[in-house]
């Protein structure tokens, strides 16, 4: 469903679209979404999800018929710069969930949280609804980590509906996050919003790297030390593939080897 916000400039970073957004303009589109009643999928990219993506071309479609996909990781946003948008600037996905549940409270728009174990959304159940005065959090699921059987993934879906819930907020990691909110774009009522570790970071569960640190784009090596059990492989496998080719295609861009087409954005 459209509503009146206009759609943002976006460029296709190895094939897979990235919008230029700010958080003001990203959770206005959100909401008008939908407190229009729509449904919308809202991805926060990363060099991560770019490679999968790069990997996987139903991946890649799912994440481009997105609503929005915004640069989560300062590469993105330099990636974005060196395609001619001049004034990209990052929109974290953690900071973003926190953009959108101030303005939830405000406009008394109901959410659901999907993902995590019980005790961590529990936790950041509180922690939000004791940030943010007057917001309703109508439903919250802690899905078995195993794949949903049909069954129960029916009962899932008549759940949030139920709930009234217009936005939902999907914790479940790139890129099964993104598969799973494309598979219920048209089963469920509402806006999801994927955002990977935001519950645990939210919670206080994991740290989050300090202000500074991300502004030098070093927030990978940060969390790289906090897990590096779990982040290894994946920093291993995707930033020595990606720093070429996003190289290459920045310099085919500069040298009119490459000419920026449109990009569809959702309305």
């Amino acid at each position: 469903m459209s509503s009146s916000v206009d759609a943002p400039q976006a460029r296709e970073i190895l094939g897979m679209r990235v919008d230029a957004v700010t958080y003001q303009e990203a959770t206005a589109r959100i909401m008008a979404v939908a407190a229009a009643g729509g449904q919308g999928v809202v991805c926060a990219a990363n060099v991560h999800m770019v490679m999968a993506a790069h990997a996987d071309p139903a991946l890649r479609a799912a994440i481009n018929r997105s609503l929005l996909v915004t640069p989560d990781g300062m590469p993105l946003v330099g990636m974005l710069r060196g395609l001619g948008v001049r004034g990209a600037s990052r929109v974290y996905g953690p900071t973003l969930m926190l953009e959108v549940c101030a303005a939830a409270a405000q406009q008394n728009v109901p959410i659901a949280l999907y993902g995590g174990e019980e005790s961590t959304v529990a936790t950041l159940e509180a922690e939000l609804t004791g940030r943010y005065p007057g917001l309703r959090i109508v439903h919250r699921c802690s899905p078995p980590f195993r794949p949903a059987t049909p069954e129960e993934d029916q009962a899932q879906v008549d759940a949030i509906t139920a709930s009234g819930a217009r936005l939902l907020f999907v914790a479940l990691g790139c890129p099964k996050q993104e598969r799973w909110m494309d598979q219920h774009r048209e089963r469920l009522p509402l806006v999801q919003l994927g955002v990977g570790a935001a519950f645990a970071f939210h919670a206080g569960l994991v740290s989050q790297a300090p202000r500074w640190i991300q502004r030098l784009s070093l927030e990978w090596l940060y969390r790289l030390c906090m897990e590096p059990r779990r982040l290894w492989y994946r920093y291993a496998s995707t930033i020595p593939s990606f720093i070429p080719r996003a190289a290459l295609q920045v310099v085919r861009y500069r040298t009119g080897l490459m000419k920026v087409a449109p990009v569809e954005v959702a309305p």
